[in-house]
């Protein structure tokens, strides 16, 4: 049997985006995909544009809205929920690559060892024009800063099983304090593809814009 891939995007008034980022999931041609959409209660039109999306994903689509803490709270949650063997982060601004989960099952499946694989991801403006590539392999600069692309990453299942989820204290550099706290057991490779589009300003832009509101 193919290994599940769980997608999760936390969202947050994203209307103006996130059929961008759906539509980049449901053309996937990896076929073992569940989609998990964490909403933070948007007061905006999100949940109507994720709603229209339900029958085109056969039961594969599951989504929540309701007020959190913030995009790792949110990812808490999708992790609970979560059946996949592996795990995959998209924000609801960010396009993923048609084949990039095909091109990732394959390297884990001739790298069986390996519970981390990771990417290259292209930097875009609001528009998708391209500013920079962006995620370099796993090295010891991991140490001083984050060098890997997390949207364009994926986790294997036994990371959280150990090492437990996201703390929900940061705003924006939860994914990185995950990724050193799993030093001692993480296996990781890297997969030499563009896998996603990243715009310019997301996740981390609102998170802080979201706090400041709150």
């Amino acid at each position: 049997m193919l290994p599940k891939i769980t997608v999760i995007t936390a969202s947050y008034n994203s209307g103006k985006t996130i059929a961008d980022t759906i539509d980049s999931v449901l053309k996937q041609e990896y076929p073992n995909i569940e989609y998990l959409i964490i909403d933070g209660g948007s007061l905006d039109n999100t949940m109507s544009i994720v709603k229209q999306y339900e029958n085109l994903f056969d039961g594969r689509l599951k989504y929540i809205s309701e007020k959190d803490s913030g995009i790792y709270d949110a990812w808490n949650k999708g992790l609970k929920m979560a059946e996949g063997n592996w795990i995959s982060f998209v924000g609801s601004d960010d396009i993923l690559a048609e084949n990039a989960f095909l091109d990732f099952i394959e390297f884990a499946r001739k790298n069986e060892d390996v519970n981390f694989i990771s990417s290259r991801t292209l930097l875009v403006t609001e528009n998708l024009k391209p500013i920079r590539e962006t995620g370099t392999p796993w090295t010891e600069t991991m140490n001083s800063y984050c060098c890997i692309a997390h949207v364009g990453s994926l986790h294997h299942e036994t990371l959280f099983n150990r090492k437990g989820k996201f703390d929900s204290n940061f705003k924006i550099a939860g994914d990185y304090d995950f990724l050193l706290r799993c030093r001692d057991i993480i296996r990781p490779g890297i997969v030499d593809i563009i896998s996603a589009k990243v715009r310019d300003g997301g996740i981390s832009g609102r998170q802080i814009l979201r706090v400041a509101k709150e």
